[in-house]
């Protein structure tokens, strides 16, 4: 299993985005030192916290960085018009010498559709049409392409990605709804942060059948994103990371789309949180009975302190990644 980490990329207002930014290289740095996968970024236009645009945050990284990959989890692909932003991903894939990965999302937030002119259902329609025309530009195809964001006739890419195919596009979903989708479009299904092991097993059956009913195969990436925190005893990892979530999901209940969640649930069900053989064990246990390939972990939150995100970094990269990137023994975890 492949283990990657996920940049809070965002800062109080009041503070320094300079150094905010300085922190989040380090973090990079540190991640592609520690031996995780991938760098993940977020995307949110008109938050309340001072949020770093992630295309060309991800640029600046792809450059502070030599092997670690640069991911988005997820990228507002209906707000963007699609032409450019099959250039500017091109652009990243060249930059980062072919280490992107693109999640893209349709959204919640009905302030950020409608600060970009884009209908509420519309966001949908755009998400469908935008998967095969950004693989059919990265793929060197010409074609006419027409939507609601514009018209252009034989449309093509002088610049090319330098993965064959272009990156890899993934569809972060919550709804079952959503998870068909990014099944019939046969692009992996980026699981999000909620959800306990019953309801990704049932949601991830139905991906599967939807896959199955469209002749795509089942053999593919199956990333997840998770909020973690690993200490030296569970009580102490619960109490390291309950004030942090506790912050984070009362701010998102003053966005529109946003859920209320029980926080003690949340960490012990849907979290990877504890000890290192507990966090290695619940990792194991979802390669083993879902099939994950890869997960994205939160390791810092909005208004968590620099040296706190460091440690964690560093503490999963020694404890937790060699015991999951080779196969785990039952005598190696604790349930």
């Amino acid at each position: 299993m492949k283990v990657s980490v996920f940049l809070s990329a965002q800062f109080d207002p009041s503070a320094s985005a300079v150094d905010g930014i300085d922190d989040v290289l380090a973090q990079a740095v540190a991640a592609e030192a520690g031996g995780f996968e991938t760098v993940v970024l977020g995307h949110h236009y008109l938050a309340q916290s001072a949020f770093a645009q992630p295309i060309p945050l991800a640029g600046y990284l792809a450059h502070a960085t030599s092997r670690v990959r640069i991911g988005f989890g997820v990228l507002l692909a209906p707000l963007l018009n699609p032409i450019a932003l099959a250039e500017d991903l091109a652009t990243l894939d060249v930059l980062s010498r072919g280490r992107l990965t693109v999640g893209i999302g349709a959204g919640y937030r009905r302030r950020e559709t409608t600060a970009f002119g884009v209908e509420w259902p519309d966001r949908l329609q755009r998400l469908r049409e935008y998967v095969p025309l950004l693989r059919a530009l990265w793929q060197g195809e010409s074609l006419d392409a027409v939507g609601s964001w514009g018209e252009v006739p034989n449309a093509s890419l002088a610049l090319r990605p330098v993965q064959p195919g272009g990156p890899p596009l993934w569809i972060g979903a919550f709804a079952e709804a959503a998870v068909r989708r990014a099944a019939r479009l046969d692009c992996p299904w980026l699981i999000g942060p909620k959800g306990n092991d019953q309801e990704v097993g049932a949601m991830l059956a139905t991906y599967r059948e939807v896959l199955a009913e469209h002749g795509h195969s089942p053999d593919r990436e199956y990333p997840m994103s998770r909020e973690a925190y690993v200490a030296d005893t569970h009580e102490a990892a619960v109490a390291g990371i309950r004030p942090h979530l506790e912050r984070q999901y009362a701010g998102y209940k003053s966005w529109d789309g946003a859920r209320s969640i029980d926080v003690e649930r949340y960490i012990e069900e849907d979290c990877l949180v504890g000890t290192p053989d507990e966090v290695v064990a619940k990792m194991a246990h979802w390669e083993q009975e879902h099939g994950i390939t890869e997960i994205s972990l939160r390791l810092q939150f909005f208004g968590a302190g620099q040296d706190e995100a460091m440690e964690q970094i560093a503490r999963v990269g020694a404890d937790v990644v060699p015991r999951v990137s080779r196969p785990v023994s039952g005598a190696e975890v604790t349930a």
